[in-house]
């Protein structure tokens, strides 16, 4: 007795493409406040505390701290969102 025969399929290939990252960089300026400048970043991103009052010294020291990497959409609309705070923020690709 012979079995049936199964037909195989082909397997799928699956591929996850992966956004190229994008760094997301505030700038100092003498305008804004320590307090400003810590709240918004509290508000506008996902870093604590302590890292919001780290970068906020780093660009007050630097002249620019990098706050985080995303993807381009994200990082572009983080620096409109920092405008509207009067913060300046840019983003540039992570190379």
């Amino acid at each position: 007795m012979t079995s049936p025969q199964t037909a195989v399929m082909p397997e799928t290939e699956q591929r996850t493409q992966t956004l190229p990252p994008w760094k997301v960089l505030l700038h100092n300026d003498d305008v804004n406040s320590f307090d400003h400048v810590i709240l918004t970043i509290l508000r506008l991103t996902p870093l604590k505390e302590l890292e919001a009052v780290e970068r906020a010294v780093e660009a007050h020291n630097e002249g620019q701290a990098l706050l985080l990497t995303t993807n381009q959409e994200r990082a572009e609309l983080y620096v409109e969102q920092f405008a509207t705070f009067g913060l300046t923020v840019t983003c540039e690709p992570d190379e």
